[in-house]
């Protein structure tokens, strides 16, 4: 299976392609003032607006560098509760891709991180973690970002 690396921090992380639906520069955005703690804003989407999560911000408090190779990741949301919705992801260094069966990939045997960490896989240089995009929102975040009344399918 593919994998698309993004970093955080210092430490890279796995997001699967099968959940991508598309890879953008990293564009402007209507910011939403009083938004919850790593939501960047509003990207308008081939004229939907689509809410847009900064990961960086999300794990860490801190936004993403606005480099050459920060990217706007268009995922594909579908939580165990609910219909698949678009939802931008802004991730740092996007430069790499990994190939990698899923089995491979390790439980952290940690608890108490963020529930969208899953498990790890190493390769020559340490430690990969994947990004459980079904598990980044909380149900909080959710609702924030697509309350009922306005959900739109995909």
């Amino acid at each position: 299976m593919l994998y698309v690396l993004v970093l955080l921090g210092s430490d890279r992380y796995a997001v699967p392609a099968r959940d991508i639906v598309e890879v953008l520069p990293l564009v402007a955005l209507k910011s939403l003032p009083g938004a919850p703690r790593g939501v960047a804003g509003l990207l308008d989407y081939r004229g939907t607006p689509v809410p847009v999560i900064d990961l960086s911000a999300l794990a860490f408090g801190t936004p993403a560098a606005p480099r050459v190779s920060t990217r706007l990741l268009m995922v594909r949301y579908a939580p165990a509760r609910g219909g698949e919705q678009l939802l931008g992801l802004i991730a740092e260094r996007t430069t790499e891709t990994l190939q990698r069966a899923p089995e491979d990939f390790r439980p952290t045997e940690v608890e108490g991180g963020a529930r969208y960490l899953g498990p790890v896989v190493h390769d020559a240089r340490g430690l990969i973690q994947r990004v459980e995009i079904s598990a980044l929102l909380t149900d909080e975040l959710r609702a924030a970002l697509f309350p009922p009344a306005t959900e739109a399918r995909l």
